[in-house]
C-alpha cells in the first residue's frame, strides 16, 4: 500500500485569501512540530509545495527522512485577483461570484484564478506521478488546505460541497492510502 500523509503547513495568521502568495509560516510551536515529526513514519519520503510556508514546515518536521524536490503543482488554490483580500471585501465586490465559488466548487473561477476543477486536475496529476514513482512507500506531503481537500474528495468520491465541509487545520495530518486502485481514508485533520 502507498500511504499519503498530507500535512497542512504552519499558520500564516493572515486574515485574507492566501493562495500563491508566498507568506511565511509561524513555526514557533515547537512542541506541535515535534509531535508531528514523531507521529509520521520514520522511513517516509518528504515533499512539499514550493511556497515557503510549506517548504519551511517540511524542513521543521523532516528529521532524517529523505527529502524530494519541492513541487509547484502542490501549491494552494490560485485565487487570482482575490489574493490577499478579505472575504467581506470580495463578497461586497461580487456577491454572486463569491457565493458560487464556495457554494458549488467546480467550474467557477475567481478573476484570473483557478476553478476547483483546475486545482483538482493539477494536484491529481502531481499526486499520480508520486504514486507511480514511489509505489508502496509512505509519502509525507506538506502542502495546503486546498491540496489536501482535493485528495479527500478523490479518495471519498465526494462532491464539492461535501469536500469543503471538512476542516483542515494547520499542522494537521490527513492519511490516505492506495492499494490495487482502491482508496482508503484514515484520519482526516488529525492533530498529533
Amino acid at each position: 500500500m502507498t500511504r499519503l500523509h498530507l500535512v497542512r503547513h504552519g499558520p500564516t495568521h493572515a486574515k485574507t485569501m492566501v493562495g500563491w502568495s508566498d507568506l511565511p509560516a509561524d513555526l514557533s510551536d515547537t512542541a506541535a512540530l515535534r509531535r508531528l515529526h514523531d507521529h509520521l513514519p520514520s522511513e517516509a519520503l518528504v515533499i512539499s509545495s514550493d511556497l515557503s510556508r510549506a517548504v519551511d514546515t517540511a524542513s521543521a518536521i523532516q528529521g532524517p527522512r529523505r527529502r524530494l524536490p519541492h513541487n509547484p503543482d502542490l501549491r494552494e488554490i490560485h485565487f487570482g485577483s482575490w489574493e490577499l483580500r478579505g472575504f467581506a471585501d470580495i463578497e461586497a465586490e461580487d456577491p454572486e461570484l463569491a457565493f458560487a465559488y464556495w457554494d458549488n466548487p467546480g467550474d467557477v473561477r475567481p478573476p484570473q484564478g483557478e476553478s476547483w476543477k483546475d486545482v483538482r486536475s493539477r494536484v491529481d496529476a502531481a499526486i499520480d506521478m508520486l504514486l507511480a514513482e514511489y509505489t508502496g512507500r509512505d509519502l509525507v506531503i506538506v502542502a495546503h488546505f486546498g491540496v489536501i481537500l482535493t485528495q479527500v474528495q478523490r479518495a471519498l468520491d465526494l462532491d464539492g460541497q461535501q469536500t469543503f465541509s471538512h476542516r483542515i487545520d494547520n499542522l494537521s495530518v490527513t492519511d490516505i492510502g492506495l492499494e490495487d486502485n482502491t482508496w482508503s481514508v484514515g484520519k482526516i485533520n488529525h492533530l498529533p
